[in-house]
């Protein structure tokens, strides 16, 4: 495996990406005001459909219509191969310009680009990943287009180009660039709902992935088998751990070889529904992290590793929360950072 850009967070915090705002700028200033160490630029799924995590992702792929303002597919009526053909052109020309994320589609990401962004220890951005974009998308007979061997390569190559896109747009604010795959369905992986190969979900996530230069995240808000992202070439595991804390722990040799070569842990304690964030503070999410944490120590893994190979995070986007809540989310997790830091590094920064 290559060698990556060494991270050692050490617990700041960041955020997975959506938020509730309807306008970029406000939701852009609530990030930096509770996460200026490593801001995250904020999707807007309530601003418009174009904001939904499958459409944003969207422009330029052969094919693909929106309909009503509820729907995405792609429309196989059609001829598609003059558009496949421009996209194999441009990936293997590396045409990045070409496959650029709009401001219709993500006015958040463009708050950030009009940013100074120098002081900060990294930049977060976010792009949806294969396997949920192509069974959440549908041809126009509703059939996922995973299940279809050229449209699955298809979005594994579009994918690329947007997330080196982005990468080479957020390189230009800070030299330091994280970019989460974000992978909502791998929770649904082996259930009688979705059966796909190993081989396949890793091929389609390492050509995602290999389109990333800086440091590589995965994001999944459910329960999955981590064995399996934890075979890629992944830099950043995001999980859940407010609900699935256990679930990482069933895998200690897996973790223990991916921290050993540098991989970094993304604990998702700061919960995104209503009726926990009103109950949970700092303090009581500074124990139910500790508890997850133990889960990994007792198995033999260091606590001083995990301590420096640790970031915090909510445990999914927050878009489905009111301004108000979002805002206590933000608040927790910062909160919950600084309590952390405070407590394993002491007065180091």
């Amino acid at each position: 495996m290559s060698q990556r850009p060494e991270f050692k967070p050490r617990m700041l915090a960041t955020a997975v990406g959506s938020m509730p705002h309807v306008d970029a700028q406000p939701a852009w200033e609530m990030i930096t005001r509770h996460l200026p160490a490593i801001p995250v630029w904020p999707q807007l799924p309530n601003r418009t459909f174009l904001e939904n995590m499958y459409v944003q992702q969207s422009e330029g792929f052969p094919g693909v219509v929106l309909q009503d303002e509820d729907r995405i597919y792609v429309d196989r009526g059609r001829s598609l191969d003059e558009g496949l053909e421009l996209l194999y052109l441009s990936y293997l020309q590396n045409d990045l310009d070409s496959y650029a994320i709009s401001p219709l589609y993500a006015a958040g990401l463009h708050a950030m680009l009009a940013s100074d962004m120098r002081e900060a220890v990294a930049v977060k951005g976010q792009v949806t990943g294969p396997i949920s974009w192509g069974l959440t998308v549908t041809d126009q007979a509703r059939r996922p287009v995973l299940y279809d061997e050229v449209l699955a390569d298809a979005v594994a190559k579009h994918l690329r180009l947007k997330a080196s896109w982005q990468e080479r747009a957020l390189a230009s604010l800070n030299p330091r660039t994280i970019l989460f795959v974000d992978e909502p369905y791998l929770s649904a992986l082996g259930s009688a709902f979705v059966s796909l190969p190993r081989e396949l979900v890793i091929g389609l996530l390492e050509e995602v992935l290999s389109g990333i230069q800086g440091l590589r995240g995965v994001h999944c808000c459910g329960n999955t088998d981590w064995s399996l992202l934890l075979e890629t070439s992944i830099d950043i595991l995001n999980f859940d751990a407010y609900n699935y804390a256990e679930s990482v722990s069933l895998y200690p040799r897996e973790i223990a070889a991916f921290l050993d070569r540098g991989g970094v842990i993304a604990w998702g304690i700061v919960p995104n529904e209503e009726k926990t964030l009103e109950t949970e503070t700092v303090e009581s999410l500074s124990d139910r992290l500790g508890e997850a944490m133990a889960f990994l120590t007792r198995k033999g893994i260091g606590l001083d590793m995990l301590v420096q190979q640790s970031l915090i995070t909510p445990s999914c986007g927050l878009g489905g929360l009111t301004l108000e809540q979002a805002d206590r989310a933000m608040t927790l997790a910062e909160g919950l950072s600084q309590a952390m830091r405070a407590k394993y590094l002491g007065r180091e920064s």
